[in-house]
């Protein structure tokens, strides 16, 4: 029988479950420990991942058992009276925790531990959270609130044997709705969704009460029938004649905490939001903000508080843990050391053979053009959208801020005419019909527009722009911030910085890195990505598959080719092969190559540590299948084109602290181009952290490459011999992973992890900009979970004037 939190015995009547317990196995952690420590590179131990899992398990038991503590995955939180909180505003607060999570090593178990945050509702009244969020959208409340616990406060207080209070816990299902009870006998009356506690009516028996207007037992239909008499009574008068209590504040919604086809309803004022709750809603730029403020610590502010504070929260000491004792488990209280090394940085190479070379992973392009103009723009404009003509840059300005604009671009390098006189558009709301007006004009006399957005960050039409230019009229479009863009204090910087997305619409090749360690002419390096729908997406929001790849040895053009998944949230592409084929003919097309690439590198993004053997048995064969369909018999009989596929991981937990200020950046960091393989790694496979960017704010991400097949390096440099600077194959691939990191070309400088996968998760979040009224709902105040028909395939397909190129940058 079911026994809350805090209740010494069941009550009378508590709802029964029956149990099974099937012993499945046992896990031997000294078998697991000797696979680990074993010399021998060819034994196979078939329990490790389920071992790990299970040691997993344990730890994190610690955090969900332990009064003060509240587990969030493997996050493990802070929740008593010292907890230090931020408010992010709008009824949420920013915690601090520490993740956690059990790691395979070359003769070592480790445990990966790291400092994390996360937003949590705030446990205040139910009305205030209410107020402070915002009660004027009633369903992006609901959605805000739905599955929130709370602790009723209209009842008596209830005590076990050792006095402790129970607290009467329910959880949100959903506001009172018109629709609420329909099969019931007398079903509620609801004004309206979300109505408040005077217009939400419900039948209450004339027998003796135990909860709101429900008879003692009584559920459903069939016990309704049985009432004998009864009337409707509002919310509102129930609270007043059964509690005598008066519901300040009427025009807050009605929760309801049963269901819709047996509702039972609150009125906010009497619950209490339950500590610890981690809040899954999207965060607005301000909450995002404040976020950022919160988490960015200084690296060494970070291995601090691992050691100090995370060592102890995570349960990994023995007086904190006693389970760790009874299972003879000890956790050292110390951050281990490894090895690293700095990989040179690469020269960057312009026009005319113009090199530069990196300082600290960014160099300056003031002095040189781009290397490879675009197909010239001859005609183009700009249109100004603003809130108001009150918003600057005003129309004065911009004619004057266009030719600044346009001398800047000439100077770097693009093939662009003046542009023709642009007009201001004033919309408070992206759905303004004139914007579709304009697309269609303009996509009949322009090559190109130039957007400057007078609101600063990310303005609502911005996905409705990328919509109608890429999907509906095929017209290229380039936007910029207006507080930016008019700013005189950085001006030539960031003209400079949007001119590169002029020359990379148009076809160009805006630098170039030299990658002479493979014959990048006969090799094709490809990016994949998946997005899925955020808790904020319509129930029929699809996820979205990404792939780009290169067209020459150049590295200068990665068009994309986009596809809806065949289900949500499935990680695997579904129409893979597909994909590859057309980026296969773009190579031989848009590359003007005589033959198929011999080699392929794929960069896979978005695959977690237990989706690894997917990749293998299910994405590669779809691959393979594709060049088999392509290729001709001489070059498939030959073995082409040859395979390495490497899985790109970000969102991980590990962190590296430089040991000395030597090898450390001024804000503490590592240098870039840090590499790690060994300490952390497992020798049984092939993977290691690259650290390629210079993080500009708190503590350093390396990314973490995992290479899960390889026939092209090993079968290379087991005859050629090594490139300088590499003592092994694995230095060969490290070395031109940190070199394809300085070729994105939206910026001057290299990013935390190569450009392939990169450009697939940019394309991906282009896709969502394209079905925004389905992964964006909540902005929008959808009324309804999952309203609405699916994506369609052509709601993503690019139009034909732009598939081929990097439309998405």
């Amino acid at each position: 029988m079911y026994r809350a939190e805090g209740q010494d015995e069941p009550l009378p009547n508590a709802r029964q479950y029956k149990v099974r317990a099937k012993y499945i196995q046992t896990h031997s952690f000294a078998e697991l420990v000797n696979f680990a420590t074993s010399s021998d590179m060819g034994t196979q131990f078939p329990d490790q991942g389920p071992s790990i899992q299970a040691l997993n398990i344990f730890l994190n038991h610690h955090a969900k058992s332990t009064d003060g503590l509240t587990a969030v995955g493997r996050k493990a939180f802070s929740i008593g009276p010292g907890a230090q909180r931020l408010d992010l505003g709008h009824g949420l607060y920013a915690m601090r925790g520490f993740y956690s999570s059990v790691r395979m090593a070359t003769c070592r178990i480790l445990v990966n531990v790291n400092v994390s945050y996360a937003a949590f509702f705030q446990d205040i009244p139910l009305e205030n959270l209410m107020q402070k969020h915002g009660v004027e959208n009633k369903y992006r409340l609901e959605k805000f609130l739905k599955k929130l616990k709370i602790r009723t406060t209209h009842l008596p207080e209830k005590r076990n044997k050792s006095g402790q209070i129970v607290p009467r816990v329910k959880t949100i299902s959903a506001f009172a709705n018109k629709f609420d009870g329909r099969q019931l006998v007398h079903p509620p009356k609801v004004k309206a969704h979300g109505a408040g506690p005077k217009d939400v009516e419900f039948w209450m028996d004339s027998t003796p009460q135990t909860s709101q207007g429900s008879k003692k037992g009584a559920k459903g239909k069939e016990n309704e029938k049985a009432a004998s008499g009864g009337r409707y009574i509002s919310v509102y008068d129930f609270f007043v004649q059964t509690y005598n209590r008066r519901i300040k504040d009427p025009s807050l919604p009605v929760v309801n905490v049963g269901t819709i086809d047996n509702p039972s309803y609150l009125p906010a004022e009497v619950g209490i939001v339950m500590p610890g709750q981690p809040s899954k809603s999207k965060l607005d730029p301000d909450q995002t903000a404040r976020m950022i403020t919160a988490a960015v610590r200084r690296p060494y502010e970070n291995a601090a508080l691992i050691v100090n504070e995370g060592h102890q929260t995570v349960g990994l000491t023995q007086e904190g843990n006693p389970q760790l004792a009874r299972f003879g488990i000890e956790v050292l209280k110390k951050l281990i050391t490894v090895q690293g090394r700095v990989l040179k940085e690469p020269k960057i190479i312009y026009r005319k053979d113009q090199s530069v070379l990196p300082r600290t992973g960014s160099w300056n392009i003031t002095e040189v053009k781009l290397h490879t103009p675009g197909i010239p723009v001859q005609k183009w404009s700009w249109l100004l959208i603003s809130n108001s003509r009150k918003d600057t840059p005003t129309d004065t300005e911009m004619p004057d801020l266009m030719a600044r604009f346009h001398r800047t671009l000439v100077a770097s390098g693009v093939n662009i005419a003046p542009p023709i006189h642009g007009n201001r558009l004033v919309m408070q709301t992206p759905d303004k019909p004139e914007l579709d007006n304009m697309f269609a004009r303009a996509s009949t006399a322009l090559d190109l527009l130039f957007i400057v957005i007078a609101s600063p960050g990310k303005h609502p039409v911005y996905n409705r722009i990328k919509a109608l230019g890429d999907v509906k009229y095929g017209l290229p479009t380039i936007c910029a911030d207006g507080t930016k863009f008019s700013k005189q204090n950085g001006q030539d910087q960031y003209f400079r910085n949007v001119a590169l997305k002029f020359n990379l619409k148009r076809g160009g090749i805006n630098h170039k890195v030299d990658i002479s360690d493979l014959d990048m002419d006969k090799t094709m390096i490809v990016g994949i990505d998946v997005t899925h729908p955020s808790p904020d997406s319509r129930s029929t929001a699809p996820s979205i598959a990404a792939m780009v790849a290169s067209v020459d040895k150049h590295l200068g053009q990665w068009p994309a080719k986009l596809s809806i998944q065949s289900s949500a949230r499935q990680e695997m592409v579904s129409s893979l092969g597909e994909m590859l084929k057309t980026r296969l003919r773009l190579w031989k097309t848009k590359g003007n190559h005589s033959a198929f690439p011999e080699n392929i590198i794929v960069y896979r993004d978005g695959v977690s540590e237990g989706q690894y053997q997917m990749c293998t048995n299910q994405e590669m064969p779809q691959l393979r299948e594709a060049c088999k369909e392509l290729y001709p018999a001489p070059d498939t009989k030959r073995g082409l084109p040859r395979f390495t596929f490497i899985v790109v991981g970000k969102r991980h937990h590990t962190r590296f602290y430089p040991t000395s200020s030597q090898n450390a950046e001024k804000n503490g960091n590592n240098k870039p181009g840090t590499v790690v393989d060994r300490g952390v790694t497992n020798a049984r496979e092939w993977d290691f952290y690259l650290q390629a960017h210079a993080a500009i704010q708190g503590t350093a991400r390396p990314a973490h490459y995992i290479v899960l097949l390889d026939e092209i390096f090993r079968a290379k440099y087991s005859k050629a011999p090594l490139p300088p600077d590499c003592k092994n194959v694995s230095d060969v691939l490290e070395k031109m992973t940190q070199q394809l990191c300085y070729v994105f070309a939206r910026a001057t400088k290299a990013v935390s992890y190569c450009p392939p996968a990169y450009y697939a998760d940019i394309a991906c979040e282009r896709a969502r900009c394209y079905l925004s009224d389905l992964f964006e709902s909540s902005s929008a105040g959808s009324n309804v979970e999952g309203q609405g028909a699916g994506a369609r395939e052509e709601d993503i397909k690019v139009h034909d004037k732009l598939k081929d190129t990097m439309f998405y940058m």
